[in-house]
């Protein structure tokens, strides 16, 4: 099944805008999902939104509810949510960029994979992609989509560009509270050596086949056996129910030397100001 992309836009550096969508990186299709069925009868088993003493209740009926610390509840109308709903903009601004190694691994949520959306945004593409593997950088920036606002790291991936979805520092718990208990002792340097070692031994460069989801091959297996068998009860299914383009890149040479100087005339004029305020 061909990918469909979830956004697209414009990423932009500077005065360098690339026309480009994005795609999901994770293989949803991979996971066996089940529903849960009815034994007697066969059907499906559908869920209905209930009120205690009141009984199944309209969906148009339901307000969102926040529970705060005394146990109230503080009532919101989908309204008020839907008016604070950012508006989905179609630009990806790359404002500041890293050294890759200085995201640890505990901020990433989510990855993406960037692509041009059409041949004239090739070049640009690639110019990016190159400059940020040569600078062993990541570009951050923020994208609205669906409302919401996420904080994006975007890095040079294969021939392409990764983005990552990063969490917002609220969202991390601090790992002070469990970590403060472990003693920071001396280790035993016969221990250490040994373990060093073994590591060593083991060091490999990362391969992710050479890994297997053996519960989910073993499930797999297993609803493959049950589909040959006539023994195995089958249930019938249900009746389906029925279920802007990016502008041209303009002169990359042109822009990235426009932006170069933009950089150093604000650099100059900031010196300039505070070297008179002092």
């Amino acid at each position: 099944m061909a990918s469909r992309a979830i956004w697209k836009g414009q990423l932009r550096l500077s005065l360098v805008a690339i026309p480009v969508e994005i795609h999901s990186a994770r293989n949803s299709g991979s996971k066996v999902s089940f529903r849960q069925i009815h034994k007697p009868s066969g059907k499906p088993v559908r869920y209905q939104k209930v009120v205690q003493g009141v009984g199944p209740v309209e969906t148009s009926d339901i307000m969102k509810g926040y529970e705060t610390d005394n146990g109230d509840y503080i009532l919101l109308e989908p309204d008020e949510i839907d008016a604070i709903k950012l508006e989905t903009k179609k630009t990806l601004e790359l404002s500041q960029f890293v050294e890759i190694t200085e995201i640890a691994p505990i901020w990433f949520d989510r990855p993406y994979y960037v692509v041009p959306s059409d041949e004239l945004a090739e070049d640009a593409y690639r110019v990016v992609r190159d400059a940020l593997r040569q600078t062993r950088k990541a570009g951050l920036g923020q994208l609205t989509m669906r409302g919401k606002e996420y904080l994006c790291a975007i890095r040079p991936c294969g021939d392409g560009l990764l983005m990552e979805t990063l969490h917002y520092e609220q969202d991390i718990r601090d790992a002070d509270p469990l970590f403060s208990g472990i003693e920071d002792d001396a280790p035993d340097e016969e221990l250490l050596e040994v373990a060093t070692q073994l590591i060593e031994k083991k060091t490999a460069p990362f391969d992710a086949s050479a890994f297997e989801d053996h519960y989910a091959a073993a499930l797999q297996d297993l609803i493959s056996r049950k589909m040959r068998s006539r023994k195995t009860p089958r249930a019938k299914a249900e009746d389906k129910e029925d279920r802007p383009e990016g502008e041209n890149v303009v002169d990359l040479l042109d822009a990235l030397k426009k932006s170069l100087k933009q950089s150093k005339d604000t650099s100059k004029s900031t010196g300039g100001r505070k070297k008179r305020a002092s």
